[in-house]
């Protein structure tokens, strides 16, 4: 059985939307209950998430953003609100994800799942954005690049294109991001013509999905083609922007992925990574049944799964 960190803290709720947001701290008490009455809770290590320092927020985002989001209070943009005690979710959010990498680095955790708000992967370098402040995922990437790890696989299946993730990334050739997504859909971005650009040419792989698009196509995505690119990158770790609005049931999607293409997005993930670390962080998910159940199903496999 793999040694599983599972990182969650109650700072995470304090990340307050208004009434009616779809990223409500619900989503989280939801997961949380659920999965203690799981058999899985006992067979996960808790680990408490550290707060990400500046300097490892600086590595993604610019001083200008970081030092404004620090006092922000309101809507940064139409769909991101930043409440008094997001911004300090937002360092715990992303120092979690970092902190899973240091431990896999370690060897005292193979893989880890970090239930964690706010999101992340739509976060840009000098704004908060589709309900994002800080990209928790990018952080970690840099993270483990200053820890020693030298080539990055980045796997993103939330319904939204990571259009923060790609960017960050987009001219480096030790991280690579993969990519399912609506499309067209929330941000725009994510055309299979996005690639990367200067050195990190050829190290972007978008797949859009078109609308209604479930667990046929992903299949053909996860099953047949990404254990091909994850082969010929060879990466020394795998961090997974867990997005699981792709699921049919989820209001923010127009895909209708099941329980079971959720299990086979996971397991594929994990057959391609084969014995590398492998941190999930979540993403989307609005849904509750359909995120309880998706979460569950996937620390059950990154405990069970060689």
């Amino acid at each position: 059985m793999k040694k599983v960190g599972f990182y969650y803290d109650d700072i995470f709720l304090e990340h307050k939307n208004p009434p009616g947001h779809p990223e409500s701290e619900m989503r989280l008490t939801a997961v949380i209950e659920a999965l203690k009455r799981s058999r899985s809770w006992d067979k996960l290590i808790h680990v408490n998430p550290r707060r990400a320092t500046a300097d490892e927020i600086l590595a993604v985002h610019s001083r200008s953003y970081y030092e404004r989001a620090l006092t922000f209070t309101g809507y940064f943009d139409p769909d991101t609100y930043i409440s008094p005690q997001s911004v300090e979710a937002a360092h715990f959010a992303a120092g979690a994800v970092a902190d899973a990498v240091e431990r896999c680095k370690s060897g005292e955790i193979d893989r880890a799942f970090c239930a964690v708000r706010p999101p992340g992967h739509h976060a840009e370098a000098d704004r908060a954005m589709g309900f994002c402040i800080f990209n928790n995922v990018a952080v970690a990437a840099r993270h483990a690049r200053k820890l020693g790890y030298p080539r990055v696989f980045i796997v993103d299946f939330d319904v939204h294109h990571g259009n923060g993730t790609q960017h960050t990334f987009e001219e480096d050739d030790t991280v690579y991001y993969f990519s399912t997504h609506e499309y067209p859909h929330y941000p725009g971005t994510g055309s299979s013509s996005e690639k990367g650009k200067g050195k990190g040419e050829g190290f972007t792989r978008n797949i859009p999905m078109e609308h209604g698009a479930g667990d046929a196509e992903y299949y053909t995505a996860y099953h047949d083609i990404l254990p091909g690119v994850v082969r010929d990158f060879s990466p020394d770790i795998m961090i997974v922007s867990a997005g699981y609005d792709v699921h049919a049931s989820d209001p923010l999607s127009g895909l209708q992925v099941s329980n079971e293409g959720i299990r086979t997005i996971v397991r594929s993930i994990l057959s391609s990574a084969k014995d590398l670390p492998c941190v999930f962080s979540l993403e989307g998910g609005y849904s509750l049944a359909a995120l309880r159940e998706s979460v569950i199903i996937t620390v059950e496999e990154l405990y069970s799964r060689d």
